[in-house]
């Protein structure tokens, strides 16, 4: 048997690249559009299976109007619609989101700001349709601030635990000249730091000035994709820094229902929302569990959560936040830094397994059957070997609500490589977008904007097939990437900056005491009336729970 330690030691969080290339989207199983309704390619549509209502939103997306079947016209925010879409949200949903400017939020040349509000936005939609959904009531009001979003896109540079601030990227993570280019490495774990450094050869006595002046010396003489290719070889993690955007290659989103007869899926992105049609199969037997009347949109949810660093993190708190019980499971080997638990283990509690000692893969198990929600960080097909490929899981639990996550999407060259948000920001050409200065140095994002975004899109995932599942019975499979994320980010967004107040933080930062002590730290955005301000409960110290069901 395999222990969570091997999994995660050897697998690790979803990441890594090479030129970026076109996704192959081939045939993925069912689709389900807007209100739960199961439809296949084709229907309502043209010969590329685009329905009227997908044009309808895409058109919003371009134009910032949403028009209706009867011809009126509203003014909705164009990158809230088009993520809309790309959830299979309903359409006369679409224009229910209303925000509050923060002036000077965000600052980029790309369009950060308007990227990092739309996935708030949909996920604070998606959990005012829940909540609606489960109290038959009608939709309570979705208004969300700028200045909120922005707060939280940094919450872990905000975040101080007894007044001391973390430190958020390690010496040797960073960019560097390369001979020909730049390459941005990330080496903060200290095993990734180790394997950088035994592929160039550089000998590591613990200093930190002396590795990183080697590292720069060494990479000076090399080519930048030689140093990608090397280090990614060793298990390490460098990428070579593109000069330009890559094309839009990566969908936004993807999903397929996990009912009975899985006939086809939606693949969304940048320019394109799609319906395919593949081969029926039939998908195991059981009812998903009900969701009764309750206060908060996810209250009862039961959320396994293998997810590390942010994105994933982000969209488990967020559920936490909504009333969901989540419980993180992470192997005794491979422990998470205590500062990033400290930010994103708001809400949730956290057990270790190792499933390679006895009972600990029947306690897996047993979490599992009577889970909701599955969320995932592992690089494509890492699970599949041990019985847990999507498949699997969803063949024993059509129930399921399965979310993944990855790196560098789901199919091409680079769907099985480690990767992390400031790699596949230097690799995709979001960094050449980014740069300022006159000697060619690559740029960054004012923030992690691909791991909170993304984070925000997952958990909107996974609330809006929650709201489909009362309809159909049946689970849901979600793919989401932060290079899909990227490819919107380049491709998909137009500039829309809001008018408002300037932007201060200090509104939206609180105080809570934590076992792992006084933290002040980032409240978060998602905001619909009635919304819970705050988490109902600090983090805890990592691993220290006992791997059982609250709710």
């Amino acid at each position: 048997m395999f222990g969570l330690s091997g999994l995660f030691g050897r697998f690790g969080f979803v990441c890594p690249v090479v030129p970026f290339t076109p996704c192959v989207q081939g045939s993925w199983p069912k689709v389900t559009g807007g209100g739960g309704r199961e439809r296949e390619g084709g229907k309502g549509g043209g010969r590329d299976g685009r329905s009227r209502r997908d044009l309808r939103l895409r058109e919003a997306s371009r134009t910032g109007i949403l028009r209706h079947h009867d011809g009126m016209t509203s003014a909705i925010d164009a990158a809230t619609a088009d993520a809309w879409a790309a959830l299979g949200g309903p359409e006369d949903l679409a224009g229910r989101v209303s925000f509050i400017g923060a002036d000077g939020v965000l600052p980029a040349r790309l369009p950060v700001r308007e990227l990092a509000r739309a996935t708030v936005g949909v996920c604070s939609l998606a959990a005012a349709e829940l909540l609606a959904a489960r109290n038959d009531s009608p939709l309570p009001e979705v208004r969300v601030h700028e200045g909120a979003v922005a707060t939280a896109f940094v919450s872990e540079r905000h975040l101080r635990i007894d007044g001391r601030a973390p430190v958020t990227f390690a010496p040797l993570s960073g960019f560097w000249r390369a001979a020909d280019g730049w390459v941005r490495t990330h080496a903060n774990y200290p095993h990734h730091r180790a394997r950088l450094l035994g592929a160039l050869g550089i000998g590591d006595t613990g200093d930190d000035r002396a590795a990183a002046a080697a590292l720069a010396a060494e990479l000076a003489s090399r080519p930048a994709r030689e140093v990608q290719e090397t280090v990614y070889a060793a298990g390490g993690l460098a990428v070579a820094a593109a000069d330009g955007p890559a094309p839009a290659a990566h969908p936004l989103a993807e999903t397929r229902s996990a009912g009975p007869r899985i006939t086809g899926t939606r693949i969304a992105g940048p320019g394109s929302t799609e319906t395919r049609t593949a081969g029926p199969r039939t998908a195991g037997e059981g009812p998903a569990r009900e969701l009764p009347p309750a206060p908060l949109p996810a209250a009862g949810v039961r959320v396994l959560d293998l997810t590390r660093v942010i994105a994933g993190p982000v969209a488990t708190r967020t559920l936490a936040l909504l009333g969901a019980d989540v419980l993180r499971v992470d192997p005794p080997g491979v422990p998470e830094f205590a500062d990033a638990h400290a930010d994103t283990g708001m809400g949730k509690r956290s057990a270790l397994l190792d499933l390679s000692a006895p009972g600990a893969r029947d306690t897996f198990e047993s979490l599992l059957a009577s889970a909701d929600v599955l969320v995932t960080g592992y690089r494509p097909g890492a699970l599949d070997r041990h019985g847990l490929s999507p498949e699997a899981l969803l063949a024993r639990h059509p129930g399921l609500v399965l979310a993944q996550l990855s790196a560098w999407g789901w199919s091409g060259p680079w769907a099985g490589r480690r990767g992390f948000d400031s790699l596949v920001q230097a690799a995709c050409g979001i960094a050449a977008a980014e740069a300022a200065g006159d000697d060619g140095r690559p740029g960054v994002l004012p923030a992690q904007a691909l791991d909170h975004g993304t984070g925000y899109l997952l958990a909107a995932g996974i609330l809006r097939a929650l709201t489909d599942r009362r309809t159909t019975g049946h689970g849901r499979h979600l793919r989401f990437s932060l290079a899909g994320t990227a490819s919107w980010l380049l491709h998909g967004i137009r500039p829309a900056p809001l008018e408002g107040e300037p932007y201060a933080p200090e509104p939206w930062l609180t105080e809570t005491a934590s076992p792992c002590g006084t933290l002040r730290h980032a409240l978060p955005p998602v905001r619909y009336a009635g919304a819970p301000a705050n988490w109902s409960r600090p983090p805890g110290l990592w691993g220290t729970d006992r791997p059982v069901w609250e709710s």
